[in-house]
């Protein structure tokens, strides 16, 4: 394409592009208000119905830094289309599950499909605009695709459950996926730098390193403490530790264990993706729930009443890089982290009929996640090397993913911990029907009328707060963080002093003194 402004088939690349963007930010929240539905149909336990939210995320987040990778030594645009081709049959496959394991494993496959799309749209994106203010706006671009499909996620799941059933949520990256096979040789063009293939044991270390992990949080939650765990916990201990010993040691490693130690605010902005994703992902599952399990609303309204908090997400994800400009993007994220404390507090008082404090607590949660993730990447993309830059990117994606999932599996494992500990089974239940009363509020739902289900929400509502109080303490800590390790980043845009060493590409004041 060589140097210079892009013309109409770049900028047609880029809606392309937008579109399996907009993909993947809608699968990662359209579920959440399916699964009282789904759960009527398939019946899933409290644990399975944790695997079908969060295995597309594990997934994803551990193939991330793999698949980044291999669209390198293919090609791009190669990978794209393989992987837009794979979600769409996945997305078929899930629609069509007959029991609760299918659906695990469809997500599972929706996942490694997925991890194909994000590094390989961004590369292109970084391929296809050489201008750099161009390249920024494109960039944008892809960010607001992504937090509009998170936003719309929940509308789009609560009205296509209401008109058909909860299959249809995955039936939509089917035409979109014609599309894009359609249209990806015509205006994207293909990119490669050859090579083999990735570290195949490294690959194989990542995902042993990951879903053992969260297979322990899970059992626990379930069935409390005992060998199994030990066992799980302890395989991913041993794999992470191999992991990062084998990345030290290669000449061309899946992860470049030297971007932590290289700067500062690299490891801190990449520690405060993850627990502000963990908060969001967490909140986001149990809020859901609580419109549709506490309150009873159907799914299209619960949908209706999630949009104005990603409103909110939206706000903070354009205005907050327009107060950096000005201001240290560490003091901006710590400013808005401190104020979604609010959200949190709310969050944590939440009781029965009280639907408008849930969600603009949700509001105060959507707010700080739009800031953090706006300006936390340009932070680890900024603080590493120019020739890092792609894998910095890669790993703020990975971090982002893995949080939004494993927020849905602490938050909503302690959630169901408490609930199982306060419930009270009203007497002279049937066996089948006492066991789902004690498993979970969404099992109790189907199997329990309504009236009797008064005790079954209170113990719910004692999980959310909990989980919300739990989830408000740790982003406090995540405020502490920008506000001491971040706050000497420099506002976005200003120059960096000649004395000092250059550390972002872009000039977005990565680097930390």
């Amino acid at each position: 394409m060589g140097v210079g402004r892009a013309g109409w088939r770049e900028w047609g690349g880029l809606a392309l592009l937008a579109l399996p963007t907009m993909l993947l930010g809608l699968d990662v929240t359209a579920l959440y208000l399916v699964v009282p539905t789904l759960a009527a149909d398939l019946h899933p336990t409290a644990t399975e119905t944790l695997w079908i939210m969060d295995a597309y995320g594990f997934f994803i987040a551990g193939l991330l830094v793999t698949m980044g990778t291999l669209g390198d030594r293919v090609g791009r645009r190669r990978l794209l289309m393989i992987g837009v081709a794979a979600f769409g049959v996945a997305s078929v496959a899930a629609a069509l599950a007959p029991s609760s394991a299918w659906l695990i494993a469809a997500r599972a496959l929706l996942g490694v499909a997925g991890a194909t799309l994000m590094p390989s749209t961004l590369s292109l994106i970084s391929n296809m605009f050489t201008d750099a203010r161009q390249r920024a706006l494109a960039f944008g671009v892809w960010v607001t695709m992504f937090a509009l499909g998170m936003a719309a996620g929940p509308i789009a799941g609560g009205a296509l459950v209401a008109s058909f059933w909860w299959g249809a949520v995955f039936l939509v990256a089917v035409p979109i996926a014609v599309v894009v096979l359609v249209c990806a040789p015509l205006l994207l063009p293909e990119f490669r730098t050859g090579g083999g293939l990735p570290d195949l044991l490294s690959v194989g270390l990542s995902l042993t390193a990951m879903l053992p992990l969260v297979y322990a949080i899970k059992h626990v939650a379930a069935d409390g403490f005992d060998g199994e765990a030990l066992v799980a916990a302890l395989i991913a201990v041993c794999s992470t530790v191999a992991f990062v010993r084998r990345q030290l040691r290669l000449d061309e490693p899946l992860l470049d264990m030297k971007l932590f130690t290289a700067s500062r605010a690299f490891s801190a902005a990449l520690g405060v993706l993850l627990i502000g994703l963990v908060g969001f992902g967490g909140m986001m599952y149990l809020v859901t729930q609580y419109l549709q399990l506490v309150e009873g609303l159907p799914a299209t309204t619960a949908g209706l009443w999630m949009g104005p908090p990603a409103l909110a997400m939206l706000v903070g994800a354009l205005g907050a890089p327009l107060v950096a400009s000005r201001v240290s993007p560490g003091v901006v994220m710590g400013g808005t982290l401190a104020l979604s404390l609010a959200g949190y507090a709310l969050l944590a008082t939440a009781g029965a009929d009280n639907t408008p404090s849930v969600v603009a607590g949700f509001a105060f949660v959507y707010l700080g996640l739009g800031v953090i993730a706006a300006l936390g990447t340009d932070i680890v993309v900024g603080a590493a090397p120019p020739e890092k830059s792609g894998s910095a990117a890669a790993l703020s994606e990975t971090v982002q993913e893995l949080g939004i999932a494993a927020g849905v599996a602490l938050l909503g494992s302690l959630t169901t911990a408490v609930y199982r500990a306060a419930v009270e089974v009203p007497p002279g239940l049937a066996p089948d029907a006492a066991e789902a009363y004690r498993d979970s509020l969404s099992r109790a739902s189907s199997q329990v009328s309504a009236a009797a289900l008064d005790n079954a929400r209170a113990a719910f509502t004692s999980g959310l707060t909990t989980a919300a109080i739990t989830a408000g303490v740790a982003i406090a800590a995540a405020a502490l963080v920008c506000m001491t390790v971040l706050r000497h980043v420099r506002p976005l845009g200003e120059a960096v002093p000649e004395a000092e060493p250059i550390t972002s590409a872009h000039g977005s004041g990565g680097n930390d003194r």
